[in-house]
């Protein structure tokens, strides 16, 4: 009696936990002569592929962290999200990860879609050592300029943290705290602290920013952040200027003229 073959729906069922290349079950599947068994090995071995590189690029952004990590001193990372916007804070992230962490796919904030974004934001609160959050506020921006703000939301989230790092690792900017500091260019790609530090201060400046939106509706700031897309400008020009606008940034601050002379 010939023992009929497994349908291709119970192969692709028993096969959604394969994790690696060397699984004997991918080499019983490759001796199926069936077409839709051949597409569905091709499929797993492109997964797998996609798998082993984005662990592959995850540890080489735990370049930085690791010999922090084997002298047992804590590293904290660091970034900002909203330096460009025409409204709303410049926020900063600061997180302090484990030697343990993790989670491959933390990466460039601006690399990821807002889904992963948000799906991976809880899972960084959850293993980081410590999180912390600064804002520069649009009056701040407004009297200091706006990279002078972003400093000063970076030393706020810096200082807020509950564990005291003993080394910073900073995309760009150069922090007024007395610690030694990691200035990266893109740091955001090239390092998992940073990476998570750029994804939670995304997050919570987006969810801010949407909550402005129900403040100030007309803007459309919970799709545009603030930044200066049309729906922006025309809301600027029909509603005039909100209290989270940053009135030295044009074009808001050329409506603010027009409305002087006017």
């Amino acid at each position: 009696m010939t023992t009929k073959p497994v349908s291709l729906a119970e192969l692709r069922q028993q096969l959604t936990d394969v994790t690696s290349p060397s699984d004997p079950r991918l080499e019983a599947l490759a001796a199926d002569p069936r077409k839709g068994a051949q597409q569905l090995l091709a499929k797993l071995k492109r997964q797998l592929a996609r798998r082993e590189a984005a662990e592959e690029a995850f540890q080489h952004r735990l370049h930085y962290e690791r010999p922090f990590w084997a002298a047992g001193q804590q590293v904290a990372g660091v970034d900002e999200v909203g330096r460009g916007p025409l409204a709303g804070p410049v926020v900063t992230g600061t997180v302090i990860l484990p030697s343990d962490f993790d989670i491959p796919l933390v990466n460039d904030s601006k690399q990821l879609t807002p889904k992963e974004r948000e799906a991976l934001y809880p899972k960084i609160l959850a293993q980081a050592t410590a999180v912390s959050i600064g804002i520069g506020s649009p009056q701040l921006i407004d009297q200091i300029n706006i990279y002078q703000a972003t400093r000063v939301a970076m030393q706020r989230a810096v200082l807020g943290l509950g564990v005291a790092p003993d080394h910073l690792i900073v995309d760009a900017m150069q922090i007024p705290v007395a610690l030694p500091q990691t200035r990266l260019i893109k740091g955001d790609a090239k390092s998992a602290s940073v990476a998570a530090a750029s994804i939670v201060a995304k997050v919570y400046r987006d969810h801010l920013m949407a909550a402005y939106d129900q403040l100030y509706p007309g803007y459309g700031f919970a799709k545009n952040a603030g930044y200066g897309t049309a729906e922006h400008l025309s809301g600027l020009a029909d509603r005039g200027v909100t209290p989270i606008h940053r009135r030295t940034f044009s074009p808001v601050q050329k409506i603010i003229a027009n409305e002087s002379r006017s």
